[in-house]
Order: C-alpha cells, then sequence, then structure tokens
C-alpha cells in the first residue's frame, strides 16, 4: 500500500484538536463538556443580514473574482476609515478566512528555508502554515507574569538574521488577550525598517479592547507603509465563523499582484459567504458595541474566578477573548486530558487548550492553558467551578501518588 508524504505526517497538530475525540467520548458518555478550548463564540450571529441574505435572488451561485467581489471591498474600504486607515479597493484581497490570507501572505512573501519572528505564545495555527509553506519561525518569548507584553527592542532585534523576512504578530493577541500599542507598534516599525522586513498583523480581534486600551492599526504606520500586510476575518467579529471569509490588506502593490496568483489557482473566495459579509457591514455599531460589553463582563468573570483558586497565576487579558493561565501542574496536556475521561462535576466537565503548542521554544507552556472566554456568563460560571474543583482534586491525587511512590 503507498504511504503518505513525510509532510503530511508531521503536520504540527492544534493543540486542543487531538482531545476532540476524546471529548466526543465523554458526551457520550452523558458527560456535559463545557468549551473553553476554542474560538468559536455562543453569541448569535446578527439576524438581519442573515435574513437579507435569504431574500437575496440567487438564481446561478457564480464564482466571485479571485480576490472578492467588488461591491463587498468597498465596504471594506468604508469600514476601515472607522479605524482612521485610508485604503481603496486594490489594497483589499478577499480570501476563505484568515487562515488562507495567513498561508497566501508566507508563500507569497518569504521563501523555503526563511525565517519569521514571532511572540511567544502564539496562535498555534502559525506552525502549520509556516509547515506547509516551508518557512520557520523564531520565537521572542513574552512572560505571564507582566500580561504577555511586548518584548524589549533589543530582543526582537536580536533574532533578526539574514534569512529573516518578517515580523508576524496578532493584536489584540490569540491567545493571550494582550494588545499592543501605538507605541510598541511604531517600536516595531523601526527594526522593519531598518532590516527592510514584512510586518504582518494579525488583526480579527480589533474591535475587543478594553480597559481603555484604543486600538491602533499597523495600516496607519506610515514609515512602513509597504511593509504592512494585514490579517482580517469576519469570524470573530460578527460570531460568523462558518462563512469563511477574510482578507488581506496592504498597500505593497506587488505583494497584492503576487497574492492574487495564488487566488487565481483556487479561483474563487466562498461568493455565499461574501455577501452574508457585505450585509453584515450594515449598520452594525450597535451590535458591536453590545458584543464587547458581554466579552468584558465575561473577561472580569473568568479573571476573577482565577484569581481566588490556589496557587493559579494569571493576569486581567486587555482585549480578543482569551486569557492565558499558569496552574499548579506539571503538564496541562495531561491534565486536559484527564478531565475529559476522569473527572466530573455534577455531572459536567470542561474542555481546555494545552499550553504548550502556543509555543515554538521546547519546554514551554507545559503548566499553562488557554481559556477561551465564549460561553455565557452562566455557562461560564459552571465551568470555572468544574476548573476550580477539578484542579483540587487532581494535585491532590497527584500528591497521594507521589507520597506513596516515596514510601514503596
Amino acid at each position: 500500500m503507498p504511504k503518505t508524504s513525510q509532510r503530511s505526517q508531521s503536520v504540527p497538530l492544534s493543540p486542543f484538536r487531538k482531545l476532540i475525540p476524546i471529548a466526543e467520548q465523554a458526551k457520550e458518555k452523558g458527560k456535559k463538556v463545557y468549551h473553553l478550548n476554542i474560538g468559536q463564540p455562543d453569541i448569535i450571529t446578527p439576524k438581519k443580514p442573515i435574513e437579507k441574505l435569504r431574500q437575496t435572488p440567487l438564481k446561478i451561485l457564480e464564482y466571485s473574482p479571485a480576490d472578492g467581489h467588488e461591491s463587498y471591498r468597498k465596504a471594506l474600504v468604508d469600514y476601515y476609515q472607522r479605524f482612521d486607515v485610508k485604503l481603496d479597493v486594490a489594497n483589499i484581497s478577499v480570501t476563505t478566512g484568515g487562515s488562507e490570507a495567513i498561508l497566501f501572505f508566507m508563500l507569497t512573501c518569504l521563501d523555503p528555508g526563511d525565517e519569521i519572528i514571532v511572540l511567544e505564545p502564539f496562535y498555534a495555527n502559525y506552525n502549520g502554515f509556516a509547515h506547509i509553506a516551508g518557512v520557520h519561525l523564531k520565537a521572542v518569548t513574552t512572560y505571564i507574569e507582566d500580561g504577555f507584553a511586548m518584548p524589549s527592542l533589543a530582543a526582537i532585534a536580536d533574532k533578526v538574521t539574514a534569512k529573516t523576512k518578517a515580523i508576524l504578530i496578532t493584536n489584540p493577541n490569540n491567545p493571550t488577550g494582550t494588545c499592543y500599542s501605538k507605541k510598541e507598534l511604531a517600536a516595531l516599525a523601526e527594526i522593519v525598517k531598518e532590516r527592510d522586513l514584512f510586518l504582518c498583523v494579525d488583526e480579527v480581534y480589533r474591535e475587543f479592547c478594553f480597559d481603555g486600551n484604543t486600538f491602533f492599526s499597523a495600516l496607519n504606520l506610515t514609515s512602513i507603509s509597504e511593509n504592512v500586510v494585514v490579517i482580517d476575518s469576519v469570524s470573530k467579529r460578527y460570531s460568523a465563523c462558518g462563512i469563511r471569509v477574510g482578507t488581506m490588506v496592504t498597500r505593497n502593490r506587488e505583494v497584492t499582484e503576487m497574492v492574487g496568483r495564488y487566488a487565481r489557482l483556487r479561483l474563487s473566495p466562498p461568493a455565499l459567504g461574501q455577501f452574508l459579509a457585505e450585509y453584515l457591514l450594515d449598520d452594525d455599531t450597535l451590535y458591536l458595541e453590545t458584543v464587547k460589553k458581554e466579552y468584558d463582563n465575561r473577561r472580569q468573570l473568568v479573571y476573577d474566578r482565577l484569581k481566588k483558586m490556589n496557587d493559579v497565576d494569571a493576569y486581567l487579558p486587555g482585549g480578543a477573548f482569551y486569557c492565558f493561565a499558569r496552574l499548579p501542574i506539571a503538564s496541562a496536556e495531561d491534565f486536559c486530558r484527564w478531565l475529559l475521561t476522569d473527572f466530573d462535576y455534577e455531572g459536567a466537565t470542561v474542555m481546555l487548550s494545552p499550553g504548550e503548542g502556543f509555543y515554538a521554544t521546547p519546554g514551554l507552556g507545559k503548566s499553562e492553558i488557554r481559556i477561551a472566554y465564549v460561553l455565557n456568563t452562566t455557562d461560564l460560571d459552571a465551568a470555572m467551578d468544574c476548573l476550580e474543583v477539578a484542579l483540587s482534586e487532581y494535585v491532590k491525587n497527584k500528591e497521594a501518588i507521589s507520597l506513596l511512590s516515596k514510601a514503596l
């Protein structure tokens, strides 16, 4: 029987995807699983745009242009203006979700063997996209003690080599929830300009900045205007993960032209999804304000509950809808698996993402987890009950096993 490729066998796995079959087995046994492992919000997608899509006369669902419907791209030009970003339609390429935009960036701006500097922990799927593109991620570590703040300019510059072609960050950050300021982005711009690099910023969570953090788009870094590539998506903004509509935005004409070559190979981004995405942009201000307030409530709940748990290190995330926490355990992966296989509290358990998969440096993140606070506050509170009881039970069991081992 022919074998699959070494390339396919070595694709990095998402830190929680491998736990999904175990979670499904737990559900089959009647256990309720609170999913805090993935950024799939339970917030209702805006209803009016969906109804408008239902009423749209579609005799033939045709291919869209490879770079997206012009009407949608024009609507996006108006959308970005809200953030003082002035664009024209030619700066925007519509993609199949933000994921395709990330992959197109890597395939377009880097050659196999080139390097991208990332701040770890980072969005775990960057590992997989880098693997496909044959490029290497070089990590600069950030730390929970200071809320995963951006490292010094010197620490980042020290990672730049002759093979470095880009810096890639997420702002606000997934998985840490950290917001990077205008001042911090301007500091990155100095390195980018001096070393003639690309700066790719994944801005899919731009609407969700808290505690007075003001979102600043990398597209407003005028000194490196043609070095900047922004990744975007409607998935999180409108709780519409399934329509798979993203964008790559850049003023670099050559990048846009080369991205277009890949875009034409896959023919068309989702046509139906673009219709809905365009409708979602109509009069969405009240919706986004309401959603932001809801995430803020959830954020405070998670942080307050974590603070009360014994020996748990946590911080108050400044944006997105994620929180990283350090638990008093040796292996978060073992703990996350145990939660699904051997634990329940009042018939329920919680599914989390082990932290190690969000790092490139071996050995880091072993005792850390990512919490996606994407459930309503009632369910979120119940999930935190499960976590608190589970931690106490797990630590006691481990201590008992350790004492027994020493006795023997």
